[in-house]
């Protein structure tokens, strides 16, 4: 039955019978027809004999059990319910029987099953118009309770006070096995740098702890570690692998998400600030609540179509809204719940208790969520936005001197998309008006305008406080300080439209600036012919500045920058271009900040939308209204449908992040064990579902869990625990008898050494090689040559200072698009979540690692390094390049080889070699 039924296409060409069976009006020659048909005795050995095969426990098509009450009355996935008790006219069940057409006809006769008699047909007919009365207790299945299940439980946790330790110890002995001999202090170091700030440590970190013989060596080493702001950049990879984090928005487009990169500063900072564990769940669900909205980021990260990509028609743009929707449900259920709660947005989920209603229920949590940037309040961000702005201040005055007259003969710079400077002499004035006369594209367009910026002699913008009047839509957007498209005044009238500014008192004024687009990504809408008038004191309205000095519209120059040539007076070029050069690095960093107003790709709160049970996931088949809740089986949390967006979104995280919810705090041990180990303990760590795979140790893991909860859900002091214990401090050496019994090393009978990730191979090249820039946050440096678009993206093989060799954390991250060199070594493309990173070996990650330029650079800078450090002579250089890559002395062996090498083909050659060896890939 996998095809949706419509009653109303059902072709009933049978015999009459059939149809006065369905009518009910029937009756039966034989005395049997006074007796009401029986479901054991008549009903089940039909469907015993054509249903069974393929609606029953083994196998459930389309969704439908007929072998158990419960469910045959649920129906299945396309067409439920199947059983309308009373009415067999409207059953499908029944009307799959008889009718003609073969793609709905049951049993399938494609498969060459036989029809039903005519006498099966009557009395499942009958059975269905008598009420479908299936008596309780006399099913011969039982459906599985899917709700009882070992995650689903509380956690349990023994009396008394053990370790990890004792836990893998017991485990250990029962399968004969026993922990390895403990690794010595260079390897433990050389492990928990790389595992915990990804970074090797150096020789003068190691040597200071190997001097250390106090019984608290190895604490103050973890504490040191902890404390370094690199932790976080490390950690919160692996999170922003888990969201599946990027910078562009996907799909065919694939364009730049300008503003997404806050959100991976805040992960950053909230791993290094040991933010506790419940209230990072809270603000990335709800950060607008707590005055961290950028914390939301993690609600939009996954691809997302642009509304240019979305058919202009209804029906596509509420199947485009449920997709957005559905992806903000399934990065909350795999993130914090481990629970793949979307496999319920068609159906029930067949193998754990969510049912549809429950999908649409978390849905309607986010019904006031939509995707798009948005407003960070910080005041450290004011404060160097102010700062750069004062710096800005003289720099644009002395310009400003330059500059040609926005009314004369002289031929000025065609309009900007960006920004447009009009100078005029110095008027006193109360009130501006911009009337747009034309625009680009024929005048097909509304004109936008994003910022209107008017100047004193100060060089104050005084624009902020005036009150903007207009026929168009939001005219305080055209002076709210906020740069680009999301916060912009636009026209109702096409190729025209006017904007008044009226000042609190009068002021005198010599520039106005004006853009479309301060940020230069949308190029349209943009007025190419237009008037700029102040009132003057005695009333009337003057001319100050038009578009008549200005050449035709150039595609090319579209974007071009505040000040160009064409607009300074010819003697003053050469003074303008050193001012140029002098603004350039305080625009450039003022861009991060919108123009003095920073913002992220993250949640917009909106008053929330009614949301519908949806037949089979589909739009255009809603069912009832359903209110906001959480999943039926975990105690839910239930909001009334008056309840506001940020309410909703609040209330659902407060219930993730209960010490009561028994997935929570299992979930993310799980996750922390897993990134130190390599397998978490749960080797599904996105499914603790009944699909998940069991726990190797389930008793550990719930009692680091109830551990986790009692410090404050506090990260760092696991990994205190973690990397603490023996378990974790042993050797990773191999020996048969641990390979024969436990060949995945599950049970723990030896550290397991496994190759570190692409982002700690590129950071560690630089590290070593003294050219590690340790700038940290803001806007991703590039790795390719485009930020976005159709046009493919051609890698930049050479990275240099400052930007390109900081680390890979801050890259500008491409969705669906791994890069050139380190993107062999596994990297996720955030196509989709990415728990556990595979390990795969292949010879083009050899390659990459010696031919590539940004290797063959690297190794240049290395043997620099090296000939600085350690002089002309060939040994001291190589054991200079061991002690920095590897935190030891080179083997007498070592030191024979790599001489011959450094003598007949060079120190760089040898410093390409040693990125390529697994001592410098792997995790010891």
């Amino acid at each position: 039955m996998a095809h949706r039924f419509q009653i109303l296409t059902v072709q009933r060409r049978t015999v009459g019978i059939f149809l006065l069976a369905l009518s009910g009006s029937f009756v039966l020659a034989s005395d049997a027809a006074d007796e009401l048909v029986d479901f054991v005795r008549d009903v089940r050995p039909v469907f015993k004999t054509h249903c069974y095969s393929c609606h029953s426990g083994k196998k459930q098509k389309s969704g439908l059990r007929l072998d158990v009450k419960s469910a045959a009355m649920t129906g299945g996935d396309n067409h439920g319910p199947d059983i309308i008790p009373g009415k067999a006219s409207e059953s499908p069940l029944t009307q799959f029987l008889i009718t003609e057409n073969e793609d709905e006809i049951m049993p399938p006769l494609k498969e060459g099953r036989d029809r039903l008699s005519k006498e099966e047909i009557e009395i499942l007919t009958r059975w269905v118009n008598e009420g479908a009365v299936w008596p309780d207790g006399v099913d011969e299945a039982e459906l599985e309770d899917t709700s009882d299940h070992w995650s689903f439980k509380p956690l349990s946790v023994s009396p008394g006070d053990p370790s990890i330790d004792s836990f893998i110890d017991r485990k250990l002995e029962e399968n004969g096995l026993a922990r390895s001999p403990e690794a010595d202090r260079t390897t433990w170091l050389r492990r928990v740098t790389f595992d915990l700030i990804g970074l090797p440590p150096t020789p003068e970190e190691l040597n200071a702890f190997l001097s250390d013989e106090s019984p608290q060596a190895h604490t103050k080493v973890v504490d040191r570690l902890l404390a370094s702001p690199h932790y976080g950049e490390r950690w919160a990879q692996h999170w922003l692998d888990v969201v599946r984090y990027a910078d562009t928005h996907g799909f065919e487009v694939n364009t730049e998400r300008a503003y997404a990169w806050p959100y991976r500063d805040y992960v950053i900072e909230a791993f290094n600030a040991d933010t506790p564990w419940d209230q990072f769940i809270r603000e990335q669900i709800a950060g607008d609540a707590f005055g961290k909205p950028q914390a939301t980021g993690f609600l939009v990260t996954a691809a997302a179509l642009l509304p240019g990509q979305i058919g202009k028609d209804e029906e596509s743009k509420r199947l485009a809204r449920q997709d957005e929707l559905g992806e903000i449900v399934i990065n909350t259920g795999e993130a914090f719940l481990g629970l793949s709660i979307g496999c319920a947005r068609c159906h029930d989920h067949k193998f754990d208790p969510i049912p549809a209603k429950d999908y649409y229920s978390m849905q309607a949590f986010f019904a006031g969520v939509r995707y798009g940037d948005r407003e960070i309040k910080n005041p450290e961000v004011d404060a160097i936005v102010a700062d750069l702005r004062k710096r800005l201040v003289p720099l644009d005055l002395e310009i400003g001197n330059f500059l040609l007259p926005a009314l004369g003969n002289a031929l000025r710079a065609p309009v900007s998309t960006r920004v447009n400077v009009e100078r005029f002499p110095p008027v006193k004035t109360s009130r501006v008006r911009f009337s747009v006369q034309a625009t680009i594209s024929d005048n097909l367009r509304e004109p936008y305008i994003d910022e209107f910026e008017v100047y004193d002699l100060e060089g104050n913008n005084v624009s902020r406080s005036a009150k903007v009047t207009s026929e168009g839509a939001n005219p305080e957007a055209a002076v709210d300080g906020i740069y680009g498209n999301l916060s912009c005044w636009k026209s109702r009238v096409k190729g025209s439209g006017s904007l008044q500014l009226t000042f609190p008192k009068p002021v005198t004024i010599q520039q106005i600036i004006w853009g479309r687009d301060r940020t230069g990504r949308i190029p349209d809408r943009l007025a190419s012919e237009y008037v700029i008038e102040v009132e003057t004191e005695s009333g009337k309205w003057e001319k100050v500045a038009d578009s008549s000095n200005r050449p035709p519209f150039d595609k090319e120059r579209a974007k071009a920058d505040l000040y160009q040539l064409e607009d300074i007076a010819p003697e003053h070029h050469a003074r303008a271009g050193e001012i140029v050069a002098a603004r350039a690095p305080l625009v450039e960093e003022l861009k991060q900040y919108s123009g003095g107003t920073q913002l992220v790709f993250a949640a917009q709160s909106h008053p929330p939308e009614p949301m519908h049970l949806l037949n089979r996931g589909d739009p255009e088949q809603p069912k009832g209204e359903v209110e906001p809740a959480s999943l039926s089986f975990l105690n839910a949390v239930e909001l009334p449908k008056s309840s506001g967006d940020v309410e909703r979104r609040k209330a659902l995280a407060d219930w993730i992040a209960s010490p009561e919810n028994p997935l929570t705090a299992r979930v993310i041990v799980n996750r922390i064990w897993q990134w130190h180990f390599g397998t978490g303990l749960v080797a599904t760590a996105n499914d603790f579902g009944n699909l998940g795979t069991l726990p190797s140790h389930p008793e550990l893991l719930d009692w680091l869990a109830s551990a986790f909860i009692r410090s404050g859900w506090s990260v760092k002091d696991l990994h205190r625990q973690i990397v603490l214990s023996a378990t974790y401090r042993q050797s990773h050496e191999v020996h048969s008898e641990g390979l024969a019994k436990d060949a995945d090393v599950r049970l723990l009978w030896r550290f397991p050494s496994r190759r570190v990730e692409a982002e700690v191979i590129r950071d560690s090249i630089l590290a070593v090689s003294g050219q590690l820039d340790t700038k940290m946050f803001g806007r991703g440096y590039s790795l390719f040559h485009s930020r976005g678009g159709t046009g493919g993206f051609k890698p930049i093989e050479s990275h240099q200072k400052p930007e390109g060799r900081r680390r890979m954390i801050y890259a500008y991250k491409v969705r669906m698009e791994r890069e050139a060199v380190f993107g062999a070594f596994d990297c996720p493309d955030a196509g989709q979540s990415t728990p556990r990173r595979s390990q795969s070996t292949t010879p083009v990650q050899a390659l990459n690692l010696f031919n590539s330029q940004f290797v063959i650079d690297l190794a240049g800078d290395f043997s620099k390094r090296i000939e600085s450090d350690a002089g002309a002579k060939i040994p001291d250089q190589i054991r200079r390049v061991w002690s920095l890559a590897f935190g030891r002395e080179p083997l007498p062996d070592e030191l024979k080889e790599a001489t011959s090498v450094v003598s007949e083909h060079g120190l760089e050659t040898l410093c390409r070699v040693i990125f390529n060896s697994n001592e410098f890939l792997f995790l010891p």
